[in-house]
């Protein structure tokens, strides 16, 4: 087990420490659950209330909040809580599950595919034809991987993931348990004779930039043809759906059981909150925010934040909503 003093945390943190424990610190834990020998993190006023009965020895704090530790109670203040708690976070991290042997027996990996230094492949993978690890690759077990395709290194896949034929993968990402890339898209037409549905065939791919991460059971389908692409830096949550030739730029945010439907074009840094759905062929532009539960039917512009189903203007439908409050009311 990991243990600091609070000394040795502050010293890490670079904050300001304002009273003193001398409980050791075995980790952190949430202000209502937290024992003596826990740090916990208050970033809002509304939960330094919170604090008084709390089991923790230490918090984080944010700097602009002001109350008392207590008696062998001590505070570290910092600029942001939750980054600070974040760095924290990741000097208590216990570490990835290991792997015994850097390939599992009952995996199987083609003679043609190309394995990078380092990587390692759990029981019951699949590697296919032409595929290409970069170094340090982790494949967890029960993953499949098809031909052709290429994987950055230092990427991690957990277990139960899919990655179709001839995707591009990048280096340092992380695919949560279940995730599927480069699926067919959804597309169909009736039949000339109007018995039945015509399957349109989806002979792209899926390319994928670095440091992006998936969700469990999240989709990013292939394109119909080109590529559907994710751009570096994407975070995308559990259940979210990512459909055929959609392009993604950098640093987007997708909140769980949101979606995009074919051909939708996302600028850099945009925000897609939960369950929010969104037209095909839509471009939503660079740094603009989807609230959850909306439906965006048409472009957004760069900057804008849109809410409401279909979503407007977030100032113009919240006047809306509250007009509509007024008429119930009579």
């Amino acid at each position: 087990m990991k243990s600091f003093t609070i000394q040795e945390i502050n010293e890490i943190l670079k904050g300001t420490l304002v009273g003193n424990t001398t409980n050791t610190i075995h980790g952190p834990e949430q202000l209502e659950k937290a024992n003596n020998n826990h740090i916990t993190f208050v970033g809002n006023r509304k939960y330094v209330r919170l604090w008084e009965t709390s089991g923790a020895c230490a918090a984080i704090v944010d700097e602009k909040l002001n109350f008392e530790p207590g008696e062998n109670r001590a505070l570290i203040k910092v600029k942001n809580a939750d980054l600070a708690m974040a760095k924290l976070l990741e000097v208590f991290d216990p570490g990835l599950p290991s792997f015994e042997e850097d390939i599992h027996p009952t995996a199987v990996v083609h003679p043609s595919a190309t394995i990078g230094k380092g990587c390692k492949i759990g029981a019951n993978s699949f590697v296919g034809k032409n595929v290409v690890l970069g170094d340090g690759v982790l494949i967890y077990p029960n993953v499949t991987i098809l031909d052709e395709t290429t994987i950055g290194q230092g990427t991690i896949i957990w277990s139960g993931t899919v990655i179709r034929e001839r995707c591009e993968i990048g280096s340092f990402c992380i695919f949560h348990i279940n995730v599927s890339i480069g699926a067919d898209g959804f597309g169909y037409r009736p039949a000339e004779d109007g018995r039945g549905l015509v399957k349109i065939p989806q002979i792209g791919n899926v390319v994928i930039g670095n440091a992006v991460e998936i969700g469990a059971n999240s989709c990013v389908d292939r394109g119909k043809f080109s590529s559907t692409i994710i751009g570096d830096g994407c975070k995308i949550d559990n259940l979210v759906q990512i459909a055929h030739n959609c392009v993604m730029g950098r640093s987007c945010i997708m909140a769980g059981h949101s979606g995009l439907a074919g051909s939708v074009t996302l600028g850099d840094g945009v925000i897609i909150g939960g369950s929010a759905s969104i037209k095909d062929h839509v471009t939503i532009h660079s740094g603009a925010i989807v609230g959850a539960g909306s439906g965006v039917m048409n472009d957004v512009p760069a900057g804008k934040t849109v809410l409401g189903y279909p979503a407007t203007e977030a100032r113009d439908m919240l006047k809306q909503w509250v007009a509509l409050r007024k008429l119930a009311e009579k």
